[in-house]
């Protein structure tokens, strides 16, 4: 289980994030992974970095097993705090940074891909926020970035996952191609952004990151209160309680339905409805 930098190309630094089985994240990886992010920006021949991930998915969120195992708050407080860390450190960072997305990329890894400035993805990458069925709230701020409005309140409340293609479609995933290809794809896009001056970049990225409609620390800062409040009621443990038990046993990443399977299903059934008016 590790966090490691790499630096495949001259200006361009690669962020790999590597916790088995599912990439869900302890307390500590989120903040190994703050670290690792803000030393590659911050090195003065770092002109782009990828954030990457090994395995099954690019992320699953936080460790809720490491929750389950805390019978007070500090995991909750030090899940929250390096969360907000992590994904402080993507958007703060010094230079553009790009997401290599494969797989499923859920709760914690909305936050990550919402704070990057460019997204690439594989053809079986998902994205969503299963928050409500963990007993927990946040990063609506992140999928915000990615979806329009109702759609993420629609996400949201469901937990349903959007496809890479259908945040191709809305313009907020960059390219996608096979799962063999991204690698590949994210490091051409990253050497695109290096071939700039790294010093103009970085003021590229403060200027960008200064016109932004909204305060993303503060916004998700603000949605993890409710968090804390569901979790100080008990009414998040009694969600977790369920987590991965009894005959509503929860999936893990890359088990859910294939997201062409649910699409074509949806289809069947607004066929279905019109047949009925």
């Amino acid at each position: 289980m590790s966090v490691s930098t790499s630096t495949p190309d001259k200006g361009v630094a690669v962020v790999t994030v590597d916790f088995p089985p599912v990439n869900a994240l302890p307390v500590q990886g989120w903040y190994d992974l703050a670290a690792a992010v803000r030393e590659a920006g911050r090195d003065p021949g770092t002109r782009c970095v990828v954030l990457a991930a090994e395995g099954r998915g690019f992320n699953a969120g936080v460790d809720i097993k490491e929750m389950q195992r805390d019978s007070g708050h500090s995991a909750l407080i030090g899940a929250n705090r390096g969360c907000y860390e992590a994904f402080s450190a993507v958007y703060d960072c010094e230079v553009p940074v790009v997401a290599a997305v494969h797989g499923f990329c859920l709760g914690g890894g909305i936050g990550l891909v919402g704070n990057a400035d460019a997204i690439v993805a594989s053809e079986d990458a998902t994205f969503g926020l299963p928050e409500l069925d963990r007993g927990a709230l946040g990063a609506a701020t992140h999928l915000a970035r990615l979806v329009p409005q109702h759609l993420m309140r629609a996400l949201y409340y469901t937990s349903r996952t959007a496809t890479a293609a259908e945040l191709h479609a809305h313009g907020s995933v960059w390219q996608v191609v096979p799962r063999a290809e991204l690698r590949h794809a994210a490091l051409e896009l990253a050497r695109e952004i290096a071939r700039k001056d790294g010093t103009l970049l970085r003021l590229a990225k403060a200027a960008i990151n200064g016109i932004d409609p909204v305060d993303v620390h503060r916004s998700y800062r603000f949605e993890q209160g409710f968090t804390f409040e569901a979790n100080l009621s008990g009414l998040a443990d009694r969600i977790r309680e369920d987590f991965g038990q009894g005959p509503g046993k929860e999936q893990e990443p890359g088990q859910e339905q294939d997201p062409r399977k649910e699409q074509e299903s949806l289809k069947e059934e607004r066929e279905e409805a019109k047949g009925r008016a």
